[in-house]
Formats: C-alpha cells, structure tokens, sequence
C-alpha cells in the first residue's frame, strides 16, 4: 500500500494550531447531539419549521467545508515547503572518453568513436554558459586534453581531434579525471565554496590495465563527484585485427558498478540517436539541482477555495429563511 509523503515545513510549531480542529469538531457534534435531544423532548422546534430536515445535510457539508479550509489554511500558515528542481548556476563537468582500439568498432556508424565524438560535441556545447568543462581521453592511460575551461571551442576541438591508443584504463579515467577537477581555480567572489563537479565516463569496455575501476569510483564517491557511465556500443561489436575478426562486446557490468559506487547513474546506448539522448538526459541532471522552495500558495489556495464552498453552503442555506 503505497503511504502519501507528509510536507515539511519551514515553520513547524505553527501546526500546534491545528488541536483547535477536533476542538471544534467535538463541539459542533456536541451541538448536534444536544438539538437532537431537545427534539424528542420537546417536538420540532421553530427553527426546524423555518429549515426542513432534508436541510440538514447542507449544515454538515457547510461545516464539513468550514473545517478543511481551516486544516488547509493552517497547513499554510506553517510555510510548507517541497523540494524542486532549480538551473544550477555553476558547476564543471568533466567528459572522459574511452579511445582504446575497441571504439573503430564499426557496429555503430560510421564507428563508435566518430559517433562519440559527434554526441560529445553536442553535449558539452549544450551545458550552461558558466558550466566549467574539461576533457580527458583514456586507453592504456589517461590524459588531461583540456583542463576546466568555460572556452566551448576549446573543448569540441580536443574532442574532435580524439585518436585511437591500445588498451583500456577505465580506473585511470577516473583518475585522471579528478585530476583535472583539482585544476579548477577557486571562484573569486565565493573562494571557499565547494563547486558541485560530476564525470561523465563513456566507454565501451572492461579495464585491462592500470588501478582499478572500483577503487577509482570509491575515491570519487569519497570526493562527492558522481560519475555517470555511458556503456556505448552493441553485443556483436568486433575490430579487424591482422585480418581477424576479434569480438569487442560492450561491458556493462564494470561501468554499471562504477555508478553505483561512486553514486552516478549507468546508461547504455546501441546507436548514435540513443547516446545523444543519453547525453541529454545526463545534462538535465547535471545541470539542475534540488533545493527546498516554499509551497504555502498551493495550500492557501485550496483553503480559499474550501472557504468559497463553506460560504455559498451557508448563503444557500440562509435563502431559505424568511
């Protein structure tokens, strides 16, 4: 069964005023009850000739209205608050791209390496105008290409002149990576503010040198920097290698653990469609953040409207008189 979630709120003591609902309630039942008993004493009583029975509904309704708009009202005089999704204002963003030999895999066209490097582009040209950006490639090992920058021609140029190396080095991408996030001078108006950082790791295969993936995703856990993995490229992915055909099968096992650990999120994409939505998909992640924001209009509102409903049941009741 699934249990709505209670709002908090910003001024919580402010809630002690909702005992005054049972209060009320009890008193009104009290009332109720007491009529009822003067009723079989002493027959119907000249207000019950000037509202007929059938009215009487309408006298519960009305107050039934009455005592929501004063729950709802009282909700928002406590300032509930909700969690929203805000634009960040800053943060950098290191994109590390896998170009071991697996990437000239032609089983995404023309190549998963060209491919990648299109939806890079893309990607990094779309990130926020004050989003710091660097870029690093890894194989056997890992380089710096370009540190945190907020140039965009520098960095869809280090992409677009990625080469293919041999091996593959995902721990070392890692690595390198926040490497490059250490060479982010500090912003000058807020010097000791910690900017948000994340990783965005594609890659094809599993490490078959340097540290360890896992270690590299725990020391970027331990640094609150998320990576997020993009497993690219399909099961029957193969290179030509002195005339033989050698499988390159996506890993996405390795990639899937490095998420978790580092407290990223795994993504696989099979065409090059499906990693430019990736890549969108992490640049709305990235590029928003969660932050507590005061809701009170929504529960004023629904009081008005309560409040509105209690009144025209009186009016409609009081009609009746003469």
């Amino acid at each position: 069964m699934l249990v709505p979630m209670l709002p908090s709120f910003l001024a919580p003591a402010r809630l002690w005023l909702l005992l005054l609902i049972p209060v009320l309630v009890g008193l009104y039942l009290f009332m109720v009850r007491r009529k009822q008993n003067r009723q079989q004493q002493v027959g119907r009583t000249m207000l019950d000739l000037v509202i007929p029975r059938e009215s009487s509904w309408k006298r519960h309704l009305a107050v039934g209205l009455s005592i929501l708009s004063l729950l709802t009202l009282t909700l928002a005089f406590a300032k509930p608050k909700d969690t929203v999704l805000v634009p960040r204002e800053r943060a950098t963003v290191v994109v590390a791209i896998d170009v071991s030999l697996s990437m000239q895999a032609e089983d995404v066209a023309p190549n998963r390496l060209e491919a990648a490097k299109s939806a890079a582009v893309q990607f990094v040209s779309s990130l926020p105008a004050a989003f710091n950006v660097s870029i690093v490639s890894f194989a056997g090992t890992a380089t710096i290409l370009v540190p945190p920058t907020k140039d965009r021609g520098a960095a869809t140029a280090a992409i677009e002149n990625l080469q293919l190396q041999p091996a593959t080095a995902i721990g070392e991408g890692i690595y390198t990576s926040l490497a490059a996030l250490a060479q982010l001078p500090p912003d000058p108006k807020h010097p000791n503010e910690v900017v948000p950082a994340r990783i965005v790791l594609l890659s094809d295969g599993k490490t078959q040198t340097g540290r360890p993936a896992d270690e590299a995703a725990a020391a970027a856990r331990d640094q609150k920097v998320p990576v997020y993995t993009i497993a690219y490229g399909t099961e029957s992915g193969y290179i030509e290698v002195n005339g033989r055909r050698e499988p390159v099968p996506v890993d996405h096992a390795e990639l899937a653990r490095v998420a978790k650990i580092s407290g990223g999120e795994a993504y696989s994409a099979t065409s090059a469609g499906q990693l430019k939505d990736v890549y969108k998909d992490i640049g709305s992640s990235v590029g928003k953040e969660k932050v507590d924001k005061e809701v009170t209009s929504r529960y004023a509102g629904a009081g008005l409207a309560f409040a509105i409903l209690a009144a025209l049941g009186v009016i409609s009741l009081g009609a009746r008189w003469p």
